[in-house]
């Protein structure tokens, strides 16, 4: 499980791919103790399991369906990527509840610089936007947000200078793409009230403080 609080960023050092499986070798600022082999890591939000880890450095393998559901495939030598070791045990929950279990890929259709930062508006299949609402959460490339609005099936950020600087938000323009994960108390809220209450949707729930 993760926070959705970015640590760091990465740089990609080689992408190798052998019997469908992409092994990514990227660089960290993570002393040689931070990171060893089983460590689950959110890389763009997406959990990986580290299989080889040395000094600045860590592998992790990319399998066929998380390259289907992610822009993980994409990736190439020097592309920087966000990176979050899981939650341990007695800290804190700085952002969400993060699984890294990536929904599905957005597109970013907007982006409006201004005085206390950026807004980014991203597009996301239609059938995952049920999951949005205004103040709810979301991950977007691993990053814990707060969504401002949502229409159709576009829904919008809000992020400050901080958070351009450290992470790869900074470097994203309009038709980048972005790996998506809804808020997984979304759909444990859509699974309970399915079929039992007319009437209760997640903009009321969210006014009853869920």
């Amino acid at each position: 499980m993760f926070t959705g609080i970015v640590e760091c960023m990465g740089t990609v050092l080689d992408v190798r791919e052998a019997r469908g499986v992409k092994r990514l070798r990227i660089a960290t600022p993570w002393p040689s103790d931070g990171v060893k082999v089983g460590d689950s890591i959110s890389v763009d939000g997406a959990c990986l399991t580290v299989v080889e880890a040395g000094e600045g450095y860590f592998s992790a393998e990319v399998v066929r369906e998380t390259v289907s559901r992610t822009t993980l495939g994409r990736l190439r030598r020097g592309d920087k990527v966000n990176l979050e070791r899981a939650l341990r045990l007695g800290e804190g929950l700085g952002g969400h509840i993060v699984l890294g279990h990536v929904d599905g890929v957005g597109r970013i259709v907007e982006r409006e610089e201004r005085e206390e930062g950026a807004i980014f508006e991203i597009s996301l299949e239609s059938g995952l936007m049920k999951y949005l609402a205004p103040r709810g959460s979301v991950a977007v490339d691993g990053v814990s947000l707060t969504v401002l609005d949502v229409r159709d099936n576009v829904f919008s950020v809000s992020i400050i200078p901080h958070t351009l600087s450290v992470t790869t938000f900074g470097l994203k323009r309009r038709g980048d793409l972005v790996n998506v994960e809804v808020d997984v108390l979304a759909r444990y809220l859509e699974r309970l009230t399915s079929g039992r209450s007319e009437g209760l949707t997640f903009e009321k729930l969210r006014e009853m403080g869920f």
